[in-house]
């Protein structure tokens, strides 16, 4: 573990007269930035500077005329500054009034190298010059022409990158734009059943899904799904259910939920992989009779809060969809009163937790939906969603998807 701590150059002392004229050199002259300057207890000056990439640090120290450290002032440094564009650099320098020893030098040198079967010889070379800083401390600037290769394909690598990262952002939002449309854009006109639904996702897309289908013949289907994973896998698996789910409700002549759902489940299962399936939770409500007919498929169960107080819980009703090849689901009834008040949720609700490790759970639900029962849908929803991110703070680590809906 030893061998794996970091370790770098802190400094380099640069012996100047005058600390401020000093650094004045090196922030306006040579394009520096200002890394430290502090008072020590002994009452110094502590000064750095740094070139553009930080890549390491000069320490400017005014050493006192008596002693050894002032003598080097006005000598050679050794230090050697390298850029990819010597000639460059060294106009951009003198226009700012930079002191050069001689104009910019081209330097090749032959060397031999011990490969596994023979002796290479070499061609390196480079391209030299040396400039003074206001005390005369001597520094070079050169360019190997290995170096600038290595630069000029860092430059390459760093500039393809930043490009695929900005691709992948306008991808993502693009798909983030697309799924959204996917959600429905306003609520069903069910004269007897007001409803409402939300989706806060965790990421840009996610794979929770919900959706309001008008069936025909005063039916109508309250959907909620969510897909196993997180993501674009995740959100391109619930694109595609939702689209089956609306051919197989609204275009197909199979008569019964049951038949339906089954199709669902063998086309899902078809178009996915092994281990993808998603959890449903299908509820078929009449409007002329308040009839609810609801499927749950391995869903969270469906909270129904009676006027009168009561609850009912919508529990399992079947296995998950797309896991199983052949599959078959229950189907079960309630009768809605006026005042009656259904919630359907996914996991990212009661799975929501805290600082403490506590999980938002299905008690502190029941408590908000019992608080907010007055509410109408559309603002029980976002009160109840408001609940959860207050209780849950921190970066959300799964959608949060409600449906509500009111008797009336």
């Amino acid at each position: 573990m030893g061998d794996r701590l970091h370790l770098r150059i802190h400094a380099v002392n640069i012996y100047v007269r005058d600390q401020e004229k000093s650094l004045r050199f090196y922030l306006d002259q040579l394009g520096f930035d200002l890394a430290f300057d502090a008072k020590l207890e002994s009452g110094d000056r502590w000064l750095a500077v740094a070139p553009p990439d930080g890549s390491a640090l000069l320490a400017l120290i005014a050493p006192k005329p008596e002693s050894r450290e002032y003598r080097l002032i006005g000598r050679t440094t050794g230090v050697v500054f390298v850029t990819e564009d010597v000639p460059a650099k060294y106009g951009a320098w003198r226009r700012r009034g930079v002191r050069f020893q001689y104009a910019p030098r081209l330097r090749r040198v032959h060397y031999s190298r011990q490969s596994s079967s023979e002796e290479e010889r070499l061609l390196w070379g480079g391209v030299f010059t040396h400039f003074l800083d206001p005390d005369g401390n001597s520094f070079a600037l050169t360019g190997f022409d290995e170096v600038t290769r290595e630069i000029e394909e860092q430059r390459r690598l760093i500039a393809e990158r930043l490009e695929a990262e900005q691709r992948g952002r306008y991808e993502l939002e693009i798909a983030k734009q697309v799924q959204a449309r996917l959600f429905p854009q306003e609520p069903p006109s069910i004269e007897t059943l007001e409803c409402a639904g939300l989706c806060i996702q965790a990421r840009q897309v996610g794979g929770d899904y919900f959706d309001f289908l008008h069936l025909g013949n005063g039916d109508f289907a309250l959907v909620t799904a969510d897909i196993a994973g997180k993501g674009m896998a995740a959100a391109l698996l619930m694109a595609n259910l939702q689209a089956n789910l609306r051919i197989q409700f609204e275009m197909t002549s199979l008569h019964s939920c049951e038949q339906r759902l089954q199709a669902v489940n063998q086309v899902f299962y078809k178009n996915s992989t092994e281990s993808a399936y998603a959890t449903l939770f299908f509820a078929e409500y009449n409007d002329r009779l308040r009839r609810l007919r609801y499927t749950n498929c391995g869903h969270l169960p469906a909270l129904l809060l009676r006027s009168d107080g009561a609850l009912e819980h919508l529990g399992s009703t079947g296995t998950v969809v797309g896991l199983f090849p052949t599959w078959e689901c229950v189907t079960k009834e309630r009768t809605l009163s006026v005042g009656d008040t259904l919630a359907i949720y996914t996991d990212g609700v009661t799975e929501a937790f805290n600082e403490a490790g506590d999980d938002f759970g299905e008690e502190r639900l029941i408590h908000s939906l019992r608080r907010h029962a007055h509410l109408p849908p559309q603002q029980a929803v976002a009160a109840l969603v408001e609940d959860v991110l207050r209780f849950s703070p921190q970066e959300q680590t799964d959608d949060i998807t409600f449906i509500i809906g009111r008797c009336r």
